[in-house]
């Protein structure tokens, strides 16, 4: 049976260069810091964002785990959207790793009101926690994708440097924000202090992801990551895919994002299935169904069509390089012919 997967965009299998580039990396060991592919990967995720340094990290939640840890003090707050990957899927680090207390504000798909913003912050007293950190991410993975805009960024970092607090951006799919947007990622990373951005997903490296920012903000995050067990030795055979995904996988995201879009409007068409494909952007598909999700997303398993439910009524398709137009005709042919369709 032939499978079409739109589960995650992590599902993304190496491309045959990948492949190659491992069979000729040269290997050290990372963590005594001669492994020259991981220093390259580290050197050229750092030129490419505008940073002054880079580290190679098993997963974007460690990589955003790292970042709330330097950037934290015990006791204090880290201000987010409510909906935020980080403080929804990732097993609570920000109270378990960095001993401090996430505060979720309401947004408006992702976007958070400056204004809330400002009044969220708190400055220490006798008995209210300090804010110490605010997060943002883009794409915004529940809210369907959706792309913060380089200038919402700027507001934020006002904000931010006005009550001395750092900015770390979730960046896991940045680049799609930055091919929809048609802007450079330095547009987004001149307003950060600090940016993980996944190799694995839309950039189909097998493993890893970037955590970029100041050297000294590196030299944190590197020990960090040796505590909390993240220190790879011969890296560079992982590494030397990610510089491919860098090199090569950036530009093509685009037709991910129209696959998405197409995706997106034969769904609107289905009776059962509530979606607005104005709100698509990149690569994210996020539908509510007035059916049982399960049921649904049985009945494309059966057909050789894999996606996920992804809370009450809702299901998600993401694409990516190993779905292409054919696989959506034959995901929206297959819905056509769920039961409940009239």
């Amino acid at each position: 049976m032939i499978i079409s997967d739109f589960r995650s965009d992590t599902v993304t299998r190496p491309t045959q260069e990948m492949y190659e580039a491992i069979q000729k990396a040269p290997l050290g060991d990372d963590v005594l810091g001669d492994d020259h592919t991981v220093i390259e990967l580290e050197k050229l995720s750092a030129e490419i964002t505008g940073f002054d340094a880079a580290l190679f990290v098993p997963s974007g939640t460690m990589g955003n785990a790292i970042a709330v840890r330097v950037w934290t003090r015990d006791g204090s707050e880290v201000i987010l959207e409510e909906m935020a990957h980080i403080y929804t899927s990732e097993v609570g680090h920000i109270a378990y790793i960095s001993r401090a207390i996430p505060r979720p504000l309401r947004s408006d798909r992702g976007v958070i009101n400056p204004d809330d913003l400002r009044k969220a912050i708190r400055k220490e007293d006798l008995q209210r926690c300090a804010t110490s950190l605010v997060c943002l991410e883009n794409t915004h993975n529940y809210w369907g994708g959706k792309a913060l805009r380089p200038d919402y960024v700027a507001e934020i970092k006002n904000i931010c440097t006005e009550n001395n607090l750092p900015l770390h951006m979730d960046g896991a799919r940045i680049f799609n924000a930055c091919i929809f947007l048609k802007v450079d990622v330095k547009e987004f990373t001149k307003n950060l202090d600090s940016l993980m951005f996944c190799l694995s997903k839309g950039l189909s490296a097998p493993v890893g992801s970037m955590l970029c920012g100041s050297k000294a903000f590196i030299e944190q995050a590197r020990r960090i990551r040796k505590l909390l067990g993240g220190g790879m030795r011969q890296a560079g055979i992982l590494a030397a895919c990610g510089i491919v995904s860098i090199k090569k996988m950036v530009e093509r995201l685009e037709d991910d994002h129209k696959n998405a879009k197409k995706l997106a409007e034969g769904l609107s068409q289905l009776p059962f299935i509530r979606i607005n494909p104005d709100d698509v952007e990149t690569n994210i598909v996020i539908v509510e169904t007035t059916e049982n999700p399960q049921e649904i997303l049985n009945f494309l398993a059966s057909n050789g069509i894999l996606a996920l439910q992804f809370g009450p009524g809702r299901i998600r398709f993401v694409t990516h390089k190993d779905v292409d137009e054919t696989d959506v005709d034959r995901a929206l042919e297959v819905l056509k012919k769920f039961k409940h369709f009239n």
